[in-house]
């Protein structure tokens, strides 16, 4: 089945066992998440790592038309970008500390892009948002919708989290290909939610709650709605907009500090 899925070193089984849980374990980091596309194709989900460094400039090299239109940026004009080292010290950071989950994204051993899980909230939020980017060179394999439903049922099944959420702007019609592939619920428009291209950018704001999944997990609900010609493979895909914010802020709040963690 295409739901079938191997996690290394968290030694817990199956996501819609534990979907109702109750309370977390400690942050365990790293993480390494493995499962096949509706088409086939395997996608890894694993921490990024300093020798990734090449790979990592030569893909956003390839893809910077691509994928800058939705890139997030500072609105100081005068803030530093960050250097590599430095945003996979930061990545670790977050990690360990519980905040976040970001991943890098291979496909047949290549990395082609991200997907960041931040603000991991427990309590009674129990909320994450995801973004991600990915390399048009896979784009339309239903690779990133893989790495969405392998972090969705992580986080779900493995930490306890209650709902995951995505952010894409109106126009990133790529970006919304990857929730509708996954039946996200479109939960409405936040005005001028998200710096980017030195704008202030609306943003529609999709999510999923253990009571959408009703009982599937996210893998399982990506191989159902694969068959639906609306939602099923086919469609490309770029990044939502959060993924690249990183690159330009500081790290933020710890877990329930009520802002958006930077990934």
């Amino acid at each position: 089945m295409w739901g079938r899925v191997r996690r290394t070193s968290t030694g817990l089984a199956g996501a819609r066992r534990r979907a109702g849980a109750t309370s977390a374990p400690a942050a365990r980091w790293p993480v390494r998440l493995v499962g096949r596309t509706p088409l086939g194709t395997e996608v890894t989900l694993r921490p990024l790592r300093l020798e990734d460094g090449p790979a990592f400039a030569s893909v956003r090299r390839a893809n910077a038309a691509w994928l800058e239109p939705w890139d997030a940026t500072s609105p100081d004009p005068d803030a530093p970008a960050r250097g590599f080292a430095e945003l996979v010290a930061q990545y670790d950071a977050d990690a360990r500390a519980g905040r976040a989950l970001p991943f890098a994204v291979e496909v047949d051993g290549r990395l082609v892009g991200q997907l960041s899980v931040g603000s991991i909230v427990l309590g009674s939020f129990r909320s994450c948002f995801v973004g991600y980017w990915v390399s048009r060179s896979v784009a339309g394999r239903m690779v990133i919708p893989t790495a969405l439903a392998l972090a969705g049922d992580h986080v779900v099944g493995t930490l306890g989290l209650h709902r995951v959420e995505v952010n894409i702007r109106p126009e990133n019609t790529a970006s919304l290909a990857v929730v509708r592939k996954l039946g996200f619920r479109e939960e409405g428009l936040r005005p001028h939610y998200l710096h980017i291209a030195g704008e202030w950018r609306d943003h529609v704001s999709f999510a999923l709650t253990t009571e959408d999944l009703a009982g599937e997990t996210f893998m399982e609900r990506l191989a159902r709605l694969a068959g639906d010609p609306a939602t099923g493979p086919g469609t490309h895909a770029t990044q939502s907009s959060q993924q690249s914010l990183a690159r330009h802020t500081e790290g933020g709040p710890a877990p329930g500090g009520g802002a958006h963690l930077p990934f």
